[in-house]
């Protein structure tokens, strides 16, 4: 078997109306970094008669897209080591992802040093592996520990109001939890009270402030506000450049405190310095795996960090979290519930704020090619094409 042709569509899914923030945030630069950027479809033919599916995470530039197709072309995709493909696809330093050119507050992670349309081809190469051995992807990443992932509702800036009218929507549609963007200066305490009014003490919050809660004296003050409240972490508060900062946190505030993080080797870190309570862990499904087993021998918990993406990255978090034994906190797998479009035949299945793990070889999805249409973007960066085939 060897990999014939790569066909690459540039795609743009608006949001639903009102699905992000209060019109009193619409200005909030880290909501227009979730809402407006470009994503890649991939479809990975096989010569052999098999199809890859994938998806960039947004903001990947076209030409590392390409750079990529290339250097799969040829390739046997059952040879490919999904953990080394890093490796495998070629890199230029200065051909990144916006979120890691530090102009994207919402992304305050370090990038990790690869291709950034990594996501799309790990994502395509393991759906074929799956078809053609006929297992599902998280048997590919080791086997599922569970068939269902919990799932919890996600939410911009909002006011107390209307947050509190979101969240009892997304728990009248069996959401237990709700994740929050926020900053210091937002009506925080009112907020809670407001969602905790709407859907009772059992409903958990989550703040995610981006680290725009400043300081550590700034965040305590805080949750001495919050004290009482059903808030079951709070975030990556402050700057993550001196993480001593969050050991005192833990210390000091009786609230979870949890780190967005990527790389291995910080999630390591943390763990060394007692640095957090919980992890929101993203990359690749191979990177996610690795650090949640190191999570998971720390014993803490985490959940899958996402861009609140469309069905086939969605898919392939489904099927990672299920593999992860760590992963009990509810990710953000909820691109579906928030786009005009997931881009897949079937959505996922959700049932009590859980989604089911797809069934079926691969990623268990199908491509709607209509809506592939639909959503086109005919023109691609530099004037470029919107669609293209690498062969």
């Amino acid at each position: 078997m060897k990999i014939s042709r790569i066909e690459i569509h540039r795609v743009q899914v608006p949001m639903k109306p009102d699905a992000v923030s209060s019109r009193e945030y619409d200005t909030d630069g880290n909501a227009s970094f979730t809402i407006s950027l470009v994503k890649h479809i991939l479809k990975v033919h096989t010569d052999d008669g098999l199809v890859g599916l994938g998806e960039t995470w947004k903001g990947t530039p076209d030409a590392a897209v390409s750079a990529a197709a290339r250097a799969l072309i040829g390739v046997d995709p059952m040879t490919v080591s999904l953990t080394h493909l890093c490796q495998r696809l070629p890199h230029d330093p200065h051909i990144i992802n916006v979120r890691d050119k530090g102009e994207v507050v919402a992304v305050p992670v370090p990038s990790i040093d690869h291709n950034p349309s990594i996501h799309a081809f790990e994502t395509a190469l393991a759906d074929l592996q799956g078809k053609a051995w006929g297992i599902p992807v998280h048997q590919v990443l080791g086997g599922a520990v569970r068939d269902r992932v919990l799932v919890h509702y996600w939410s911009g800036r909002r006011t107390p109001e209307d947050l509190a009218r979101v969240a009892r929507a997304a728990q009248l549609q069996g959401f237990a939890g709700l994740k929050i963007k926020c900053t210091l200066e937002d009506p925080n305490v009112e907020r809670v009270l407001a969602v905790t009014e709407a859907c009772g003490p059992q409903f958990m919050i989550t703040l995610d402030p981006n680290m725009r809660f400043h300081s550590v004296a700034d965040t305590l003050a805080l949750a001495r506000q919050l004290e009482g409240c059903p808030i079951e972490v709070l975030e990556d508060p402050i700057p993550k450049d001196d993480l001593s900062l969050y050991a005192r946190l833990r210390q000091e505030m009786d609230i979870p405190v949890g780190l967005h993080l990527e790389r291995p080797q910080d999630v390591l870190q943390a763990i060394t310095l007692g640095a957090a309570d919980i992890f929101n862990l993203r990359g690749t499904m191979t990177g996610f795996r690795g650090a949640a087993y190191l999570a998971e021998i720390a014993g803490l918990p985490v959940w899958r960090g996402s861009g609140l993406d469309l069905g086939i990255l969605d898919a392939s978090y489904t099927h990672v979290c299920a593999a992860a034994p760590a992963c009990t906190l509810g990710s953000d797998i909820v691109g579906n519930f928030l786009r005009e479009d997931d881009l897949i035949v079937d959505p996922l299945v959700y049932e009590n704020g859980h989604v089911r793990v797809p069934e079926g070889p691969g990623l268990g999805v199908e491509l709607d090619e209509d809506a592939l249409q639909r959503y086109a973007v005919n023109e691609g960066e530099n004037s470029g094409p919107g669609r293209w085939e690498e062969k």
